[in-house]
């Protein structure tokens, strides 16, 4: 059963186009500081919808593949090696690094964790973008 993947499609592009922007060292040092602060905080508001998007979706294309029952009840880190497992995603523990940066979200407002939520997201995109390429291809 193919999946509906551009909601997620949509999130992987923004995704980059944030992180790119924010890597960009010339355009970054001509920013005043809460510009900085503001696109990096746009990163990470962009990595938890896609990282939200992207479990909902590995969990909808397992339920396709190997049956609902085999799913149903899984906690993230379980899915995520179910998602391994089949092949869905390369590396569990980053998917297991992603969960726990998701988790630490909330807390962003604490600069040391928002530099870390950061970074993690720069790897993120990556495997975000792995993972869609792996649903486009079962789609076909």
């Amino acid at each position: 059963m193919p999946l509906i993947l551009h909601s997620l499609r949509n999130a992987v592009t923004a995704l980059r186009a944030v992180q790119a922007k924010s890597e960009d060292i010339p355009f970054m040092a001509a920013q005043d500081e809460i510009t900085r602060e503001v696109i990096r905080s746009g990163v990470i508001q962009h990595f938890e919808f896609t990282y939200e998007l992207c479990w909902k979706f590995m969990r909808r294309r397992l339920e396709a593949d190997i049956g609902r029952s085999s799913v149903d009840g899984l906690n993230r880190r379980d899915l995520f090696r179910i998602a391994a497992e089949n092949r869905l995603i390369e590396d569990v523990e980053n998917w297991f690094g992603y969960h726990q940066a998701r988790n630490e979200t909330s807390h962003t407002y604490d600069l040391a964790v928002a530099a870390r939520v950061y970074a993690t997201s720069l790897n993120f995109a990556r495997d975000a973008a792995l993972l869609l390429a792996e649903l486009e291809a079962r789609n076909a």
